[in-house]
């Protein structure tokens, strides 16, 4: 993973109130295996290391299926 990449956690975090599929942003790149990401939960920032393990990249393409009529 790299900075900037929009990931879910695979596994929840509760002592961070962090649900599974919480979706954040990797801020800061690590030791090997680790990343920093920061997720919002409710109007608080939370910003922890997370085993890359532990996360799934989340990727957007648009839908090239639909036209405009």
């Amino acid at each position: 993973m790299k900075l900037l990449d929009v990931v879910a956690l695979l596994e929840p975090i509760p002592e961070q109130h962090l649900l599974r599929g919480q979706v954040g942003t990797v801020v800061e790149e690590l030791d090997p295996g680790y990343v920093e990401v920061q997720f919002l939960v409710g109007d608080d920032y939370i910003t922890l290391a997370v085993a890359e393990d532990h996360l799934i990249p989340l990727h957007y393409a648009p839908n090239q299926s639909i036209r405009a009529a």
